[in-house]
C-alpha cells in the first residue's frame, strides 16, 4: 500500500503537469465551440447545461482568449475535486492510505485527466460528481441531515453542468430504498431513517431551486436541450457491437489495472460491504443504463465520466497486499501513470511518432491549423471579406485561431441563438465556403447563393478541405455570426 504523503505527493504533480498541459496544447473542436459560447452568457445553451460557458468566461477574463484562459477553471478545480474524492475515500474506506490513494488513482485515469484539462461539460460534471459523493459520504457516516442540503447543492450544480446529474440523483434514491439501514423500519442502532425525514426531500428541493433558471430558459426554448439529448435514447437493432467498443473504451481510459480494480471494488461493494454499498448503487444506476444503451447504439466513452470519483474510490477498496490482487494492486497505479505521461507526451509532441492518422492530433486541431491560417490569408489578402461554415468544427476552430476573421455558419441557427446575423452587403461581397470533403454541404450553401465556383482542395493528414468562391445570395436570411 502507497503511503499517503506519497499519494498526496505524486498527485500534486499531477496538477501540476495538468496545468501545463492546459497551457500548450491546442483547443479541441468542441472547446472552441463552448468558447463561442461564452461570447453570450445565458442559462442555456442548444446541446447542454450553461456551467461550462460560464467557467471559460470566468477563466478568459482572467487570462484572456488563450488556451489556458479557457481551461482555466478545470485546472483549479482539479484541486477541490480531488480532496472531495480524498476525504469521501476516507469517511467510506476508514483508511487514509486507501483514501489518498483512491485520490491518486482518480487523476491517473485517462478519463479524469483529459476531461479536468479539457473545457467541456464533462468537467464541471466531472467536479460536481466528487461533491455529491462527498455529501453523501458526509450524511452516511456523520448522520447529520444538514449534509442533505450540500448534496442538493452539488446536484444542483451538477444539473446547471450536464443532465447525467439526474442518474446520481436517481442512484442516491435507489441507496435509501435498498439498504436496510437507510430506509424505513432499519433497527440498526445509530442509522437514521432518512426518508421518514425531511432532509432528503428538502435537499431535492434545494438542488430544483438552483436549476429552475435553466428550466425556465427551456420552457422559452422549446426544450430544445432536453429534445436533443433525450433524443438520443432510441431503441436500434440488437447488437454486441457497442458493447465492445463501450467496455473497451472503459478499460483505456480507465487504465487497464485501475479498471480490473475498479470492477472487482464495484462486485464487493454490491454484494457485501453496506458501507460501500452507497457507491455501487450510484455506479449501477447508470452504468446500468449505459450497458443497456450500448446493446442497440454507440456509447461515447466519455459518458460515464461522473461516476469515476464512486470508482476510483472502490478501486482502492479493492487494493490488497496478499493474494492474487497483490501484483495487480502493486502496478495499477505506475502502470497508470506509464500511460498517461505517453499521452501527454504524444499530444504535446506528435512529431515523434509520425503517425498518419492520428486521432489525438484530429482532436486537437492539429490539421486543421494550416487551413485556417491560408484561409484567414485569403481574407486579409481582401480575396474574400467572410468565410462561409456548415458545421460548428470549423466555425469553432477558425473563430478562435484566426480572431477578428468573419465566420458565418450557414445552418443550424439553433446554435447560436444570440449571435449577429451577417448584414446584407457583406453577404454581397467575395466570400469563401470552406469544408471538410466529409462534411462538404455544398447543395445546402447552393439554396442560399447564385452559384459556387470551382474549389480549391488542401489535403492533410486526416481529411480533404474543400474551398469554394461563394456567389450573389437570394435572400438576407442566412446563418449566423457566431
Amino acid at each position: 500500500m502507497i503511503p499517503a504523503r506519497i499519494s498526496l505527493a505524486l498527485i500534486a504533480v499531477l496538477l501540476v503537469l495538468r496545468g501545463v498541459m492546459a497551457a500548450v496544447l491546442p483547443l479541441s473542436a468542441d472547446e472552441a465551440y463552448y468558447w463561442l459560447w461564452s461570447q453570450h452568457p445565458a442559462w442555456g445553451y442548444f446541446d447542454h447545461p450553461p456551467m461550462i460557458a460560464w467557467l471559460i468566461r470566468a477563466g478568459t477574463w482572467v487570462l484572456g482568449d488563450t488556451p489556458l484562459g479557457v481551461r482555466l477553471a478545470g485546472v483549479v478545480l482539479s484541486l477541490p475535486a480531488t480532496w472531495l474524492v480524498w476525504r469521501a475515500a476516507a469517511l467510506i474506506l476508514k483508511d487514509e492510505d486507501r483514501a489518498a490513494l483512491a485520490a491518486l488513482f482518480f487523476n491517473l485515469t485517462i478519463m479524469v485527466s483529459a476531461e479536468l484539462l479539457a473545457a467541456t461539460p464533462d468537467m464541471p460534471s466531472t467536479v460536481t460528481a466528487c461533491a455529491f459523493v462527498y455529501g453523501l459520504a458526509q450524511v452516511q457516516a456523520s448522520g447529520n441531515g444538514k449534509w442533505w442540503l450540500a448534496v442538493g447543492v452539488a446536484a444542483g450544480l451538477g444539473l446547471l453542468s450536464k443532465f447525467s446529474a439526474l442518474f446520481l440523483g436517481a442512484g442516491a434514491l435507489i441507496w435509501l430504498v435498498a439498504d436496510r439501514d437507510a430506509r424505513p423500519g432499519a433497527d440498526a442502532l445509530n442509522k437514521t431513517k432518512w426518508l421518514t425525514t425531511a432532509w432528503p426531500y428538502l435537499g431535492a428541493a434545494l438542488a430544483l431551486l438552483i436549476w429552475a433558471p435553466a428550466l425556465i430558459w427551456q420552457s422559452q426554448h422549446h426544450w430544445e436541450t432536453f429534445a436533443f439529448q433525450f433524443g438520443r435514447v432510441g431503441t436500434g437493432h440488437f447488437t454486441l457491437r457497442f458493447l465492445g467498443e463501450f467496455l473497451a473504451a472503459q478499460f483505456g481510459m480507465a487504465s487497464p489495472l485501475i479498471f480490473v480494480l475498479m470492477g472487482i471494488g464495484l462486485w464487493r461493494a454490491t454484494k457485501r460491504d453496506s458501507n460501500q454499498l452507497m457507491l455501487a448503487l450510484l455506479v449501477w444506476t447508470a452504468l446500468g443504463y449505459f450497458l443497456q444503451h450500448s446493446l442497440h447504439d454507440r456509447v461515447q466513452g466519455n459518458w460515464p465520466c461522473f461516476i469515476y470519483p464512486a470508482l476510483a474510490i472502490l478501486a482502492a477498496g479493492a487494493v490488497s497486499g496478499t493474494g492474487a490482487l497483490r501484483k495487480v494492486s502493486m502496478i495499477a497505479a505506475p502502470s497508470a501513470a506509464v500511460l498517461l505521461l505517453a499521452l501527454y507526451v504524444h499530444a504535446a509532441f506528435p512529431q515523434i511518432l509520425h503517425l498518419r492518422k492520428d486521432p489525438v492530433a484530429r482532436i486537437l486541431g492539429r490539421d486543421f491549423a494550416p487551413i485556417a491560417t491560408v484561409t484567414n490569408a485569403l481574407v486579409g489578402a481582401h480575396l474574400a471579406e467572410a468565410v462561409l461554415t456548415t458545421d460548428y468544427e470549423t466555425t469553432a476552430w477558425l473563430r478562435f485561431t484566426q480572431p477578428g476573421l468573419k465566420v458565418i455558419q450557414v445552418n443550424e441557427p439553433q446554435r447560436y441563438p444570440d449571435a449577429l446575423v451577417p448584414p446584407l452587403p457583406l453577404l454581397k461581397r467575395h466570400l469563401l465556403y470552406l469544408a471538410e470533403l466529409r462534411r462538404d454541404q455544398h447543395p445546402l450553401v447552393q439554396q442560399s447563393f447564385g452559384y459556387l465556383g470551382f474549389p480549391t482542395q488542401a489535403q492533410t493528414p486526416s481529411g480533404l478541405y474543400m474551398l469554394y468562391p461563394v456567389g450573389t445570395p437570394k435572400s438576407s436570411n442566412i446563418g449566423r455570426m457566431p
